[in-house]
Order: C-alpha cells, then sequence, then structure tokens
C-alpha cells in the first residue's frame, strides 16, 4: 500500500490497486446432455448439503428442432440427486428480437424472483449468442450476480462470445448499450448442439475465427486459408478444430490480455466491429452479426492496407477464405455516411478518443486514433468490389 499522501490538515489519499480471482470454466464435448452428461454435472457446487438449484432456458429454435430436447434436459437434470430443477425448462426466441425487446429481461427477472434464486444458484442457458447475452445480462444484475453456464448452440457463440465477459442488451437503437461485464460460471461446447443450424448460420460464426486469426495467430490464419472450403462443407474434424482455436485464442486473450473489462482505451477482440454494429442496426438486423463482422474485417483489412502497409496478399488471401466460407465483404443497402456514424458510437460505447484496432501484418495489430475517410471509402470500394457489386 502507497504511502497516504497529505493534502491538507484534514484530508488523505489512498490508492490501493487489488486484483478478483476469478475462474473460468470451458469444456468441449459431442453429446452433453446424453452420453457426457457427467462432465456437466460435476461443475455445479452444492452447499451446506443442499442440492445445487437451477433454472434452465433454451433457445426456441433449438427446442423446435429437437422435439425432444425439454423431455431430456428436465429429466437428466431433474434425476440428479445433487440438483434440483426449480421449474420447467423455458424457451426464448433467439436472434436480435430478444435484445430489443425489454420485456423479456423483466420477464428473467421475475422468474429468477419467483424461484427465490440467489448467488449460490444457477442459471443455465442453452442458445445462440442473443439468448446467451439477454440471459447473461439479467443473471448478472440479479442479486449482483446468479451463477451462469453457457451452452452455446451457434458456431459463432462457440468460437467467440459464449466464453466472453459481456452481457448486453441493445438500448436506444444501439447495438448492446445497457450491459455488464460478468464472467460466467462455466461455458460448455458441444458439436453435437450445433446440428441444426441452417448452413447459412453454420458459416457464419467463421467470421470470428478469421477476426482472431488476422490478430494473434499466422499458423491458424494459413489453416483456415487451406480448410476454408471444408469448413463452409460442415466437415467435422476442420470445423470443430476451427471452433477450439478461435475460442482458445479469445479466451487467452480475455485471460491473459490484461485487460478482460476493457477499461483502456483500445478493443482488438473488435477488430472490423466498429462498422458491423452499424451496418446491422441499418439493414434492421437482416444482416447476422457473423455477416456484419465478415464485411466489417473486408473494409478494415483494405483500408490497414492501403493506410498501415499490410500486405497486398494478406488482403487478397482474407477476402478469399470469407469468399469460400460463404460470407460477403459488402452489403448493398448501407449509405456510407450513416455507416461512418459507427466511429462515433464505438468511441463512446468505450469512452474516451476514437481508437479502432487495425492491422500491419497477420498477427501485429497496431491502434489508431483518426481514419482518414477518403481512404476507408477506397477500402469500402475494395470490399464491395469483391463481392461483386457496383457501387454508384
Amino acid at each position: 500500500m502507497k504511502k497516504p499522501q497529505p493534502l491538507n490538515a484534514n484530508s488523505l489519499r489512498y490508492d490501493i490497486d487489488f486484483a478478483v480471482p476469478q475462474r473460468h470454466r470451458l469444456r468441449f464435448t459431442q453429446d452433453c446432455f446424453g452420453a457426457e452428461f457427467d462432465v456437466v454435472r460435476e461443475l455445479f457446487e452444492s452447499h451446506a448439503g443442499s442440492p445445487a438449484r437451477l433454472q434452465i432456458w433454451c433457445d426456441e429454435g433449438l427446442c423446435d428442432f429437437d422435439r425432444g430436447l425439454t423431455r431430456r434436459l428436465e429429466n437428466q437434470f431433474g434425476s440428479a440427486t445433487e440438483l434440483e430443477l426449480v421449474d420447467q425448462v423455458r424457451t426464448l426466441p433467439g436472434g436480435e428480437l430478444i435484445k430489443n425487446d425489454a420485456s423479456y429481461v423483466n420477464g428473467l427477472l421475475e422468474s429468477f424472483n419467483e424461484n427465490d434464486l440467489d448467488r449460490r444458484s444457477y442459471v443455465v442457458v442453452i442458445g445462440g449468442g442473443a439468448v446467451l447475452d439477454t440471459v447473461g445480462y439479467a443473471a448478472a444484475v440479479a442479486h449482483r450476480g446468479i451463477r451462469l453456464i453457457r451452452f452455446p448452440t451457434t458456431t459463432l457463440a462457440q468460437a467467440d462470445s459464449g466464453v466472453g465477459v459481456k452481457n448486453a442488451v441493445n438500448w436506444f437503437d444501439k447495438k448492446n448499450w445497457k450491459g455488464t461485464f460478468a464472467t460466467p460460471w462455466a461455458v460448455i461446447n458441444d458439436y453435437g448442439l450445433l446440428t441444426g443450424l441452417s448452413d447459412r448460420d453454420f458459416r457464419c460464426g467463421f467470421s470470428e475465427a478469421v477476426k482472431v486469426a488476422l490478430l494473434k495467430d499466422k499458423d491458424f490464419f494459413a489453416f483456415l486459408s487451406q480448410r476454408a472450403t471444408e469448413i463452409a462443407q460442415r466437415n467435422q474434424l476442420d470445423a470443430s478444430e476451427a471452433i477450439r482455436k478461435s475460442v482458445l485464442l479469445h479466451l487467452d486473450h480475455i485471460t491473459r490480455g490484461g485487460d478482460p473489462f476493457e477499461s483502456r482505451e483500445a478493443r482488438p477482440l473488435d477488430f472490423g466491429h466498429w462498422s458491423a454494429h452499424k451496418l446491422e442496426a441499418l439493414t434492421d438486423f437482416e444482416v447476422r452479426h457473423g455477416e456484419a463482422v465478415s464485411i466489417g474485417i473486408a473494409v478494415d483489412v483494405a483500408y490497414s492496407q492501403l493506410k498501415l502497409g499490410l500486405p497486398a496478399e494478406v488482403t487478397t488471401q482474407t477476402l478469399s477464405i470469407l469468399q469460400q466460407l460463404y460470407l460477403p465483404t459488402w452489403h448493398t443497402a448501407p449509405d456510407e455516411d450513416v455507416i461512418f456514424d459507427g466511429l462515433e458510437e464505438f468511441r463512446q460505447h468505450l469512452g474516451g478518443r476514437l481508437t479502432i484496432t487495425l492491422l500491419t501484418d497477420v498477427g501485429s495489430p497496431i491502434d489508431v486514433h483518426e481514419i482518414d475517410r477518403g481512404a476507408m471509402r477506397e477500402a469500402i470500394a475494395m470490399a464491395a468490389q469483391a463481392a461483386g457489386i457496383v457501387r454508384s
């Protein structure tokens, strides 16, 4: 502890640095609600000899695809003597709808209260990123934190956001404006939960893998370049490996990057996101998050080439990977002037001066604080040309 510094006869000042111990639990399975349910059971802790109390919330799209899922969940969790399932499995709609409607958060909080959940209780959430975000936000603010166990059911969530410490809903027509930081109690990446995804939604998640490879790992970037076609064709060996590498790079950044709660200016893992978030809102979320991130990556890689000396072959390779994954590099809808509003919204979200992470090479990110709009328009033109879109 630093010695107190006198300010005047009646005043002292103390600056005390401290760290809060945290544990991030990540599991990879193939059949978590069947043959590998023991992997799930061991995550719950009983208290004072009483069973661990829990609620389960599930993405209704997954329940519609797998009609027997709700019954299996209630049988598995309900028959475990060390667990107490306090209510029937509840369902929620997926997609941005749930993040745009405050009634869902209110309904979650009311249910937590009705079932007397507390800080040693568990909220189990099974779904895509929007469902994880919404349930996670409600769990984080109830009693200042109920233990959250996430089962991501999209490639996007398994490759990235499932292990994130951020929970948020949309507010004031702005992406993730209302939210909190909270480390999940555990995350289970089960490949079997991806079975019901459409090809479009399956491919969406790998834009985040491309992003983190560009930021952190040349070998992973080379792997994606070599196996993008197989990943898009849902080859399990290649797709599961891409998800595993991606999520571990994200997790390493969160747990060892020194800024898990984004108190500094830079947000490296939001590479490609300043325009992506704006694009989602402009298209009324017709463009999926993973698709918007793909467009954002294409634009920022092109800009990095034009302004920061990123090798042209990296831009070409990146655009090729995205195309092989059947991901877009531009969209016909946006007005460029409105897209640029995303820069200010990005700055406001973190505070302070504008800070955008760009690239000088694969694995060599750099933070910039000003954007040359002329060069950015040229970068947009490059991304649109790669998409075969003729701009007026």
